[in-house]
């Protein structure tokens, strides 16, 4: 019985193995036919064929396979040449500037049509049902008109609020104040101004006004300022300068209140203190008021009185902008306490509220939206502190937004970091690259990743909120002003960019012919020359001073027997026909070597 189990279950061993034999050959076998396959599909071309019904399927393994030969031939060009490629996908010879310039015309053309969404006309006797009806049909209306433009090829469409109600709280407040008040981020003023939510101000009550509250303007210098306050007034913008985190820091005792004061006595450039502000806004908006009431006056003489004295007494000013530009600290630092959350992440505040300072004055505060424009990017956004940073996909980009705004000795100043300089064929004025500004940053703090590479996620998070706080300082210019002369001189950007040039040109002292070639010709050979040069200049210092040492160190080793030195003609060596190495086998003679027997008594 034994001698039958060990027979059956050998048998059964062979058979499994055998099995396995033969799936491995066929499964080779089907890999030899599918390659042959494969081999001969890429040799032979597809039959010519009409085709007029593509299912879904089909369409996107199409699309799928244009974008592989597409990627292929992108990198076998840029393999080939180091010169910048641009290909035109839509086959309409435009340029770069070209497709700049009609993208501008195409922005100017439907300026018109990107604005914040209007709420529809109503009345008391309408249900709450009717009511959100009509809003939800006109915000659709809106949306599909924004759609229309996103179709343009030649348009881009920034990021913008999609969730009605977030409007409706903007609805609300506008209805309510008497005076709007736009925050805006001092940094760049333009960026967050939006033109039509003051077009829709007045289409509300034509009487209605729109200031606009250029917070942390204690990060602006103060010619600065008098550039912004001269472009406010050239166009009739309503403004006031303002720092909530002065004015906080003032409510606690860590600063005095003369320090503003004296930094600027004209009220245009002035940075306003907390009771200034208050009195300026409580001016403004019974200065309204009383425009309205004055209005009113011949059609309703009889309750006029009730009316203007209703409305001196309580007057609302309403706080409006894009997320994370400082409404919520600015209510703060106006009430005197904290009434309001303050944090990094935008869009803390989710309904708008009211806050009674006096009896005259009462502050709407609204929450952040971000309005539909064409002149932004999301990673303008992002690094504006508009969008959330922790919520960013694509940190370079954004990072790269801070490396072209801010100048390089600066970035190297603030974080003491040495930044790679550029490539001799390179501009030398160029911005450094987001990769580069991001590994150095990581090398000099030594935040690693788990693979053991730069953690650019977590640089990148402290370099954008470091920019939004105000530790890279930087600002904007209103437009048209940097073509100045007076004015570029004042741009933190103008030293880095001409300074080293202009010396340079100076301390050359070649003719206008030898720059021309320069600038034709490519990378600065010359440069090449002398750096190649010093390389050997260096080699041979280093070559002298390795040969007194081996000098030194020859004559110690006079008295050693000289040795017979190896035959290495086996090696790789090069013939000197066409420089490639010619490989030489040398095959030893075989040596009988007797058999030792070594003993245990020697």
């Amino acid at each position: 019985m034994s001698g039958r189990g060990k027979k059956g279950g050998k048998g059964a061993e062979d058979l499994g193995r055998a099995l396995i034999r033969q799936q491995n050959r066929a499964a080779a076998a089907a890999k030899e036919r599918g390659e042959a396959l494969a081999s001969s599909s890429r040799r032979r071309a597809p039959p010519l064929e009409s085709v007029i019904d593509v299912s879904e399927i089909d369409a996107v393994l199409q699309r799928a396979a244009e974008e592989d030969r597409l990627h292929s031939a992108l990198a076998a060009a840029a393999s080939a040449s180091s010169s910048d490629l641009v290909i035109d996908l839509d086959a309409t010879g435009e340029t770069a500037e070209e497709r700049r310039r009609l993208r501008k015309e195409q922005e100017a053309l439907y300026a018109n049509s990107l604005g914040v969404p209007r709420r529809p006309p109503w009345t008391n006797r309408m249900t709450a049902e009717e009511l959100d009806t009509s809003e939800r049909q006109a915000f659709l209306e809106w949306r599909r008109n924004l759609a229309r433009l996103e179709e343009n090829d030649k348009l881009v469409l920034t990021p913008f609020e999609k969730n009605i109600d977030i409007w409706r709280q903007l609805w609300r407040v506008i209805e309510r104040s008497d005076l709007l008040v736009m925050v805006v981020d001092a940094r760049d003023p333009l960026f967050y101004r939006c033109p039509d939510l003051e077009v829709y101000a007045k289409e509300l009550d034509e009487h209605k006004r729109t200031m606009l509250l250029v917070n942390k303007a204690d990060l602006l210098p103060l010619n600065i300022r008098e550039i912004w306050a001269d472009y406010f007034k050239e166009h009739d913008i309503l403004h006031v300068f303002w720092s909530a985190k002065a004015a906080t820091a003032t409510l606690e005792g860590k600063m005095s209140s003369g320090k503003e004061d004296s930094a600027s006595s004209d009220m245009d450039t002035k940075i306003y203190g907390r009771e200034e502000l208050l009195t300026r806004l409580q001016a403004e908006a019974k200065s309204i008021a009383a425009q309205r009431t004055s209005a009113s006056k011949g059609e309703q003489e009889a309750s006029s009185t009730d009316s203007v004295s209703s409305v001196a007494k309580h007057v609302v000013a309403g706080f409006v902008g894009y997320p994370n530009v400082g409404k919520s600290s600015t209510i703060n630092a106006l009430v005197g306490e904290k009434k309001t959350g303050v944090t990094h992440t935008p869009g803390k505040t989710k309904h708008f509220q009211t806050l009674i300072i006096s009896e005259e004055l009462m502050l709407c505060d609204c929450p952040g939206l971000v309005f539909p424009s064409f002149s932004s990017s999301r990673h303008e956004m992002v690094s504006c502190g508009v969008l959330p940073i922790d919520r960013m996909t694509k940190h370079r980009e954004a990072i790269q937004v801070v490396a072209d705004r801010v100048p390089r000795d600066v970035l190297e100043q603030i974080y003491k970091i040495s930044l790679p300089k550029p490539k001799p064929y390179e501009s030398q004025s160029r911005p450094p690259t987001a990769a580069e500004l991001l590994r150095s940053y990581c090398a000099s703090r030594g935040h690693v990743s788990h693979g053991g590479q730069p953690d650019e996620t977590r640089a990148a998070r402290q370099i954008l909120k470091d920019y939004i706080d105000g530790k890279i300082p930087h600002y904007e210019l209103p437009p048209g002003v940097v073509t100045d002369d007076e004015v570029a001189t004042t741009e933190p950007t103008a030293p880095a960019a001409e300074g080293p040039t202009a010396s340079a040109a100076d301390e050359s002292g070649r003719d206008d012919s030898d720059e021309q070639d320069d600038a034709t010709g490519g990378p600065d050979m010359r440069q090449l020359l002398s750096e190649l040069e010093s390389f050997d200049l260096a080699a041979i210092e280093g070559s002298d001073a390795t040969g007194k040492k081996q000098q030194h160190q020859a004559s110690q080793t006079q008295h050693r027997k000289p040795q017979r030195k190896k035959d290495r003609s086996w090696r790789a060596s090069n013939d000197g026909s066409d420089g490639t190495p010619v490989v030489r086998d040398f095959q030893k003679a075989t040596v009988n070597t007797p058999t030792v027997s070594v003993s245990g008594n020697v």
